[in-house]
């Protein structure tokens, strides 16, 4: 999207501030946080939006996002450059990484790149048009797909369009083949879900789903719409996902608080459902500063969720932020990098609860429009 001169200068003023980058937390309080699953930690540094987070059959996590390029230096301005409009330094590689405690990380590179997608092949004379400073690859995500990997985004430019492709073999390299070529088209924030049955679906957008065929080749019927019911019948605008959790579907979405790009905090919530297909619930909140965040369980069975620097201004100090009113800019209280936040997640009366357990995240703040009867979903 065209940033705005608002923006422009608010993110100038944001710059001016920026003395200190926060690394990190040490190992130790890493491993610390992971054993008592009570607060959220700071696990990896580095420009990342969207975090995913995946465990392999190998017992590694591996982890991927919308990534600055390798070769960026990390001067404050990139640190905290917003990856929108004009300005953006976002990059177009999926760039990888695994770790086994969260504590230590190793890079894998870039094992796949808008030059290795279906569009570059489709579309080169786009690519000669647009220089390389202007492609853009977001929201990668990794899925294991019968003994190969699965690597979904979607791209605003050189090509207007996602991907899906699919590894040889059991590693995440190529080369990659194209299962649905460029029947693939603009389909925004792509994710994939397995269903107990073995059915993998497709699910875009805010949200739509369709079935695949075996070979990943197409869908196997046409998309169908889903979404909560009630007063707000939309999850948000992008970033969903769809988990199985106590038998039930759970779609996840992502919206800014105030229902207003960039204008609060960035959100994540969910409704359920008996049928993938639906009725979903009325949209439940899951947490604040959550947005665009992976659940994911650790070796342990519990539940976290990646979350990210998401803001037009420095990180917010967490002290008296359940009561702050974040409406008037997009405000967070996450440094850059992957934070985890720890999830509880029950059954009760038949219906999933889902919620952040750190404090900082886990109410919404005087700013969000959606009314939430939290007594009843806890």
């Amino acid at each position: 999207m065209a940033i705005s001169t608002i923006h422009r200068l608010c993110l100038a003023s944001f710059l001016s501030s920026v003395a200190v980058v926060h690394a990190a937390a040490p190992p130790d309080e890493i491993r610390t946080a992971f054993a008592t699953h009570d607060r959220a930690i700071h696990v990896k540094d580095g420009w990342i939006r969207d975090p995913y987070i995946v465990r392999g059959s190998d017992g590694w996590f591996y982890l991927t996002g919308t990534t600055q390029m390798p070769e960026q230096e990390e001067t404050p301005e990139a640190k905290y450059n917003t990856g929108l409009g004009d300005g953006s330094l976002v990059g177009w590689q999926a760039r990888v990484w695994r770790t086994r405690d969260f504590a230590v990380w190793e890079d894998l590179g870039s094992p796949f790149t808008l030059k290795d997608g279906i569009w570059f092949k489709a579309r080169p004379k786009r690519f000669e048009e647009v220089p390389q400073a202007q492609w853009r690859l977001w929201a990668p995500e990794l899925h294991e797909v019968g003994g190969r990997w699965a690597l979904v985004h979607t791209s605003p430019s050189p090509v207007n369009g996602a991907n899906l492709a699919l590894s040889k073999g059991p590693e995440i390299k190529g080369p990659w083949s194209h299962p649905m070529g460029e029947t693939i088209g603009k389909r925004h924030d792509p994710s994939l879900f397995r269903d107990d049955d073995g059915t993998w679906w497709l699910i875009w957008g805010a949200t739509q789903i369709a079935p695949l065929k075996n070979d990943f080749s197409d869908g196997a019927e046409p998309p169908t719409t889903i979404g909560p019911s009630g007063e707000t019948a939309k999850m948000g605008h992008e970033g969903c996902l769809l988990r199985k959790i106590g038998g039930k579907y759970v779609l996840f979405g992502t919206g800014w608080s105030t229902g207003e790009m960039r204008k609060g905090s960035y959100n994540l919530y969910y409704a359920t459902a008996e049928d993938i297909k639906g009725p979903y619930t009325e949209r439940k909140f899951v947490g604040r500063f959550l947005g665009h965040g992976t659940p994911f369980q650790d070796d342990r069975g519990r539940w976290w969720c990646t979350a990210f620097y998401n803001a037009n201004i420095p990180p917010l100090p967490r002290e008296g932020i359940e009561k702050k009113d974040l409406s008037e800019n997009a405000q967070t209280i996450n440094e850059q990098g992957v934070t985890l936040v720890p999830l509880e997640v029950q059954t009760a009366d038949s219906e999933i609860i889902i919620r952040a357990i750190d404090p900082a995240y886990a109410t919404p703040g005087p700013d969000e429009l959606q009314q939430f009867s939290l007594s009843a979903d806890r």
